[in-house]
């Protein structure tokens, strides 16, 4: 990774809002090769997350196994979280994938840190994406959450409450009827956050309902 160090993609990281101050600036398409050549390993994968290095967090995201990673990593990581790009690769395609994930979900939605909040969310998102299984109980079982979290104006916690919802909505007819009705709501709540999160999700959800 070192030898691949690229410094004007670390200063072309900062317009992207990404945190960069122990980068080394590889693109996606590299560490995901990197990646594909490890596998999973999840004690490489913590080793790669202590180093504090930006792009090795993302490699340890890739690499770490659903199956294994305890709850204690799991909070441990979230609480290292100083970017929104490293929180989604954790939290979307590692961490929705936990058995921890609803736990986690419910005591990140209450914590104050702006990232560890956005995982809360970004789990639910991932959730709504991957897991084809998961009964409409589970998803409904979250709008509450989403409603109660919709006055969070900071923008990567409001970006992250508007995903879920989209996504929750995405999944069948019953979840999008369901997360209409959340986001109108939410509507109500008529803070800056919770009627741009509302206005931009049922922007898509309803042209969806009306192709289901």
């Amino acid at each position: 990774m070192r030898a691949l160090r690229n410094p004007e993609n670390v200063a072309g990281m900062k317009r992207f809002g990404i945190a960069a101050t122990n980068a080394l600036g590889l693109t996606t398409p590299e560490i995901r090769r990197i990646a594909r050549t490890l596998g999973r390993n999840q004690a490489l994968a913590e080793q790669l997350w202590k180093t504090g290095i930006h792009d090795a967090r993302i490699l340890a995201s890739l690499i770490a196994n659903p199956a294994e990673i305890s709850r204690v990593t799991m909070d441990q990581w979230a609480s290292g979280f100083d970017s929104w790009d490293v929180c989604d690769a954790c939290s979307y395609q590692l961490f929705d994938a936990s058995r921890w994930a609803e736990s986690k979900i419910r005591k990140w939605a209450k914590d104050k840190r702006e990232f560890v909040r956005r995982a809360a969310f970004a789990i639910m998102a991932g959730k709504a994406v991957h897991d084809k299984k998961a009964p409409d109980e589970v998803f409904l079982a979250w709008l509450p959450l989403i409603e109660q979290y919709a006055y969070d104006e900071r923008n990567f916690v409001r970006k992250a409450v508007n995903w879920a919802l989209r996504g929750i909505g995405k999944r069948n007819a019953t979840l999008c009827a369901a997360a209409i009705a959340s986001a109108e709501r939410i509507r109500e709540q008529d803070t800056p956050a919770a009627r741009w999160i509302a206005s931009d999700a049922l922007r898509e959800l309803r042209a969806r309902q009306n192709k289901i």
